[in-house]
């Protein structure tokens, strides 16, 4: 990782000159302000991917080879289109007559759902073994669910990481609604992580004061570390992620975060149904950390179709926890169990729904 330390007589000075040189990759390590000469300095310290700037050098003839490698398209780009060939010769040989007649229709409807032809492949070589085998198990291999409660999901730190604008605040916030409703007396803190210029951070701590929550503001390693500290002071608590810049993965965030270890965290991917495929794919590799456990899937009630949920489970090998749907905060929230999220995908019912009673939880 590349340190560096910015200087300025305000912090909204040194912000412009971080955001200037990094962008929004860089993580704030640690604020400050000192007295030099009578007048008041802001230092920001900031860490960025990479490691550090290299001395300028001769190119050697392994650099240029290094720089032409490095323009070349990602493989895994490569290997989906040579995946997608293979699927368009493969799908002529798929036989859907040998199966049973629900089972075809089932298949059928899954496709025009927008389940992907690979998905759809594994559908027909696992079915085409039995006619008589139901769908729905099968399904359930490929797409399981594992409902957000205290006995599935015992860890006391739970991340919501995502893009901006699916929905992580106000899952968080729906989250932490519905655990003071069941467990009154439960010591509930919400977190954020969001240092940026949205203003989801503002209504976190919004909701905090109004419901009695504990809110802490996190934007530097040591603020991590004090929050772990205090860890026992609280049943659970519920972090609020940013959204990672072009380059950032967040498996090396939670690192330079001090996120990585041993700490009780389970990290939860907040995904809208309807991002392109290539979208997804790219979120999952963003994403991709040990840290992360489960699926998240908000604004339900935007989408024409549900395919999306199949193929980032399948894809992923992560279970779905929560379904989410709906702009308010009441009776949007439904932890995920099988019939409801089949029933969501093949007749495009909502779960019903987990009532939050707002004016009891403030």
């Amino acid at each position: 990782m590349r340190v560096k330390t910015f200087r300025g007589s305000s912090t909204a000075t040194v912000f412009a000159e971080i955001k200037a040189e990094f962008g929004d990759s860089a993580v704030i390590l640690s604020n400050k302000s000192v007295e030099e000469s009578g007048r008041k300095i802001h230092e920001i310290m900031v860490g960025v991917e990479g490691q550090e700037a290299p001395v300028q050098a001769q190119a050697t003839r392994d650099d240029i080879i290094g720089d032409a490698m490095n323009n070349i398209p990602e493989w895994n780009q490569e290997w989906n289109q040579i995946k997608g060939h293979m699927m368009a010769l493969l799908k002529p040989q798929m036989n859907l007559s040998l199966l049973a007649p629900r089972q075809r229709l089932a298949l059928e409807y899954l496709e025009r759902e927008g389940v992907e032809g690979k998905v759809i492949m594994s559908l027909f070589h696992e079915l085409r073994q039995d006619p008589s085998k139901a769908i729905l198990p099968v399904l359930e291999t490929i797409a399981p669910v594992c409902p957000f409660d205290n006995k599935n999901w015992p860890q006391k730190f739970h991340a919501l990481a995502g893009p901006h604008g699916v929905g992580k605040t106000s899952t968080i916030i729906r989250l932490a609604l519905r655990e003071k409703k069941a467990n009154p007396g439960a010591r509930i803190c919400v977190a954020s992580a969001d240092q940026g210029q949205g203003k989801g951070r503002l209504v976190l701590r919004h909701y905090a004061d109004l419901s009695g929550l504990e809110f802490r503001d996190l934007g530097t390693r040591e603020d991590f570390a004090t929050l772990m500290g205090e860890s026992h002071n609280f049943d659970k608590v519920f972090i609020d992620l940013p959204g990672l810049s072009a380059t950032a993965e967040l498996d090396a965030w939670l690192g330079v975060c001090g996120l990585n270890g041993a700490c009780d965290l389970a990290v939860h991917l907040v995904m809208n149904p309807y991002f392109a495929p290539a979208q997804y794919t790219a979120f999952l590799k963003k994403y991709k950390s040990v840290k992360l456990k489960s699926l998240i899937w908000t604004k339900l009630d935007e989408s024409c179709t549900y395919g999306a949920l199949v193929n980032m489970s399948h894809e992923s090998g992560l279970p779905v926890s929560l379904l989410s749907y709906g702009s308010g905060l009441r009776n949007s929230l439904k932890s995920a169990v099988a019939k409801d999220f089949w029933r969501l995908i093949f007749k495009h019912q909502l779960p019903e729904n987990e009532k939050i009673e707002f004016a009891k939880a403030v």
